[in-house]
């Protein structure tokens, strides 16, 4: 089992081009099956006893555990897409888990910040984190001065994310190769290692500039092995991760004081939704976000719905 499981990651990674934090959790889901699969003092069943049976015994065992059903359904995903690659390589005869159904989950919109929203908390980042100033030295651990420094490299990214729509995976692997300064334009590798060209606008653009300074700065004192080709470095001069840049988020919606739950893909949600708002082709919105379904992108416009329902319930006589 194990050795089939190496085989389906190794498949992903080199073929199917997978991101790694997908492949990670494709690992931690397999590994999990594989324990169900392992009672105590005995040997792992093989692949090729799995039937449906036992598939919807573990999702029987995961009711049980009263775990949420987006994780009780993606870890069925998880166990679909690995028993077509068994099939595929004949390892069993029938795909066990497609026999299964996945739970319901309940479809929910996104809330999405407006315009007006996202452009006064884009504008007031450093303004409010002068007025919290004391709470600022609590969720950071850099000096005073190096948040001040900092704040133009996080400036550049929130820009940069809302402007390009960029994933936070994408930001983070951008080298300076990528970026076409004068022509406003990103080129990005994303999912599957698709490459697409993504214009960003004169606010992202002059978030930048301010930046170059702050990223030479860093790398003529690195504290660690620089990466000088990276576009977004950390106080120690190595690529920024993609955790840091969901706790930057994070950090800034709270020092602006706003009840939002911000992340990085809110930026990404925004950037499709504000577009979509605006009268842009779907398809268009499909190319700049990278997505290869159009029903992915397709997701984004429930927010727009709700939101003209909003309006039209505020403004509409007999609404």
């Amino acid at each position: 089992m194990d050795q089939i499981i190496e085989q389906f990651l190794h498949y992903l990674e080199y073929e199917r081009h997978v991101s790694p934090g997908t492949i990670r959790e494709y690992r931690r889901d397999l590994r999990q099956f594989r324990e169900f699969l392992t009672p105590p003092d005995e040997k792992t069943m093989p692949v090729s006893q799995i039937d449906h049976h036992v598939v919807r015994e573990y999702m029987n065992s995961m009711y049980d555990r009263r775990l949420e059903r987006v994780y009780i359904a993606r870890r069925l995903s998880s166990l679909r897409t690995f028993f077509k690659f068994c099939v595929r390589e004949k390892y069993v005869s029938t795909n066990p888990a497609k026999l299964v159904s996945a739970p319901k989950i309940p479809k929910r919109v996104t809330q999405v910040l407006t315009p007006a929203e996202l452009n006064a908390f884009l504008d007031n980042l450093g303004s409010s984190g002068e007025k919290s100033r004391r709470r600022r030295r609590q969720l950071t651990a850099h000096s005073e001065k190096d948040t001040r420094i900092l704040l133009k490299r996080d400036r550049a990214i929130l820009e940069l994310l809302y402007a390009s729509g960029l994933r936070v995976s994408e930001i983070v692997g951008l080298n300076l190769s990528n970026l076409d300064r004068p022509g406003q334009m990103v080129r990005v590798l994303g999912k599957g290692r698709k490459e697409r060209v993504v214009p960003f606008g004169s606010k992202a653009s002059a978030a930048l500039e301010a930046y170059w300074p702050v990223r030479d700065q860093i790398l003529a004192r690195p504290l660690v092995e620089p990466d000088d080709q990276a576009v977004f470095l950390n106080h120690l001069g190595g690529r920024l991760t993609a955790r840091s840049v969901r706790l930057l988020v994070k950090k800034y919606a709270r020092l602006a004081s706003v009840n939002w739950d911000l992340h990085p893909h809110s930026l990404r949600h925004a950037f499709a939704t504000h577009l979509l708002a605006d009268g842009a082709d779907l398809r268009a919105i499909q190319e700049l976000l990278g997505h290869v379904s159009l029903s992915t992108t397709q997701r984004y416009t429930q927010a727009s719905i709700r939101q003209l329902m909003e309006v039209y319930d505020k403004a509409h006589p007999h609404a």
